[in-house]
């Protein structure tokens, strides 16, 4: 995109079906510089915009066929498009919607001439700021960068266009995809590139709460309502009050809970557990799972009617191995990220970046970056192939009862650990730790690391093994 030429006049549409004060608003409208065109509801409004882009979109509440903030609400207002709401709606309710939908302000019938000449004079002078974003958006996808996500492949692309489109909107968005995909990241970006950005944005995870306890997480509880409950509690709704909440694995909510979960999405409001007061929320709401919703549909785990009401907008994440054109971009962003955390500067060696893009990836991003973490721990200056350890290289031979290297297999040199079917667990956990200590050279600290516990609980079970081994 290009910047606009200053020189050319800038277009303003004017969205009201009263055609005597479209009237007047339109020869205001010019009197200040600014070319015209107009249309007197909604239908007319969507033609308007598949034809040409205006530089200011002046929409009325109140429409025959609906309300002006459907246009934002559907997309069919570009996300770099400013609008502002005129209205004879004077609550205060109906001025903070159309704020937090993106309005740049809200103007009362009958408008103050003078007010609304600042508006356009503001318009106007934001033109050129507008394409230099739409220029540095533009160049930060083609570098393979999109809010928190990274990767330049072209499916990528795809989930770029998507978001960028229900990103300034309102409406529900369910994202789908593999576990280790990046569904929370998607969803930060959402939140991040919307009018609710200041506003919070607050994650659950429906499948990490016990069943008793979700719906007070959700909905909030009142003192006494039930043993333990000492005082009142706000549910994450109330939390994310004018932001964004963010219900991850959707399809673990309890059935009974995703009954009350539709009617507040259809609503607006709820109740605490042992309140009586309605309460009313404005809360945009995210939903993501990684199992096929038409599956768990039919397995009862999800119901049909919340489905729809979460899927207004699908967002499909693809599997890293459907990407691999992003793998070492994404390897080197953790790389990064790892290095600026410790402070200590390590690189990617060719072979590495190769290793890595030859994977699966059964675990997507995430099982990417435990591997970059792993690596980094057991490279010295440099990351080599030999650092790389991924599922790809460990399988389990059930006929043979060995944990084997798939590498050693393909004649490469691989350490291997492997523990007979019918060892007990601490035996194969003592095992794992001298081996994976011998591996790390005797540093305890990135054995500990390696093995995802401490260096106090490492030292501890190396004291036990010391103690248990014959004198």
């Amino acid at each position: 995109m290009t910047a606009p030429n200053d020189a050319s006049p800038p277009l303003a549409l004017l969205v009201e079906d009263d055609a005597v004060f479209r009237t007047s608003l339109a020869a205001l409208t010019r009197s200040h510089g600014w070319e015209v065109a107009e249309a007197s509801d909604l239908a007319d409004a969507r033609r308007a915009l598949e034809q040409e882009s205006p530089d200011l979109v002046v929409l009325d509440l109140e429409l025959p066929d609906g309300n002006g903030l459907d246009l934002k609400l559907d997309a069919s207002l570009t996300p770099d498009t400013p609008f502002i709401v005129v209205s004879g709606n004077t609550s205060d309710t109906a001025r903070q919607a159309a704020l937090r939908r993106g309005a740049a302000d809200y103007l009362t019938k009958p408008i103050e001439p003078e007010r609304f000449g600042t508006v356009l004079h503001a318009a106007r002078a934001g033109r050129p700021l507008r394409a230099q974003v739409a220029e540095l958006q533009a160049s930060l996808r083609e570098a393979g960068r999109y809010g928190r996500l990274v990767g330049r492949s072209a499916v990528m692309q795809g989930v770029y266009d998507l978001l960028a489109r229900v990103s300034p909107t309102g409406v529900p968005v369910l994202i789908l995809g593999e576990s280790g995909t990046g569904k929370e990241l998607v969803a930060r970006t959402i939140h991040d590139m919307s009018p609710r950005a200041e506003a919070p944005f607050v994650e659950v995870n429906c499948g990490a709460i016990p069943a008793t306890l979700i719906e007070s997480k959700l909905f909030g509880h009142e003192k006494g309502s039930f043993t333990g409950a000492d005082r009142r509690h706000r549910g994450v709704f109330e939390q994310a009050e004018g932001g964004t909440l963010f219900l991850d694995e959707i399809g673990e909510m309890p059935a009974e809970l995703q009954v009350r979960l539709l009617r507040v999405l259809e609503t607006s409001t709820f109740t605490r557990i042992g309140g009586q007061e309605s309460l009313t929320v404005d809360v945009r709401v995210l939903a993501a799972t990684n199992r096929d919703p038409l599956v768990a549909i039919e397995e009862g785990r999800l119901r049909e009617d919340l489905f729809h009401r979460l899927n207004v907008f699908p967002v499909q994440l693809p599997p890293l191995r459907d990407r691999l054109d992003d793998v070492e971009m994404i390897a080197r962003h953790f790389l990064e990220q790892i290095n600026a955390e410790a402070g200590i500067p390590k690189r990617l060696a060719d072979d590495a970046v190769a290793r890595l893009e030859s994977c699966v990836w059964r675990g997507n991003v995430r099982e990417l970056r435990n591997a970059m973490q792993r690596a980094w721990i057991l490279a010295d200056d440099v990351i080599t192939a030999d650092n790389v350890i991924t599922a790809d290289n460990v399988r389990i031979d059930g006929a043979e009862g060995f944990v084997q290297s798939a590498a050693e297999d393909a004649g490469d040199e691989a350490d291997v650990l492997s523990i007979p079917v019918g060892t007990t667990v601490a035996e194969a956990e003592r095992r794992l730790v001298l081996a994976t200590l011998a591996a790390c050279g005797g540093n305890k600290r990135a054995t500990a690391e390696v093995l995802g516990i401490s260096v106090r609980t490492l030292y501890s079970r190396l004291q036990a093994y010391q103690e248990r081994s014959p004198s």
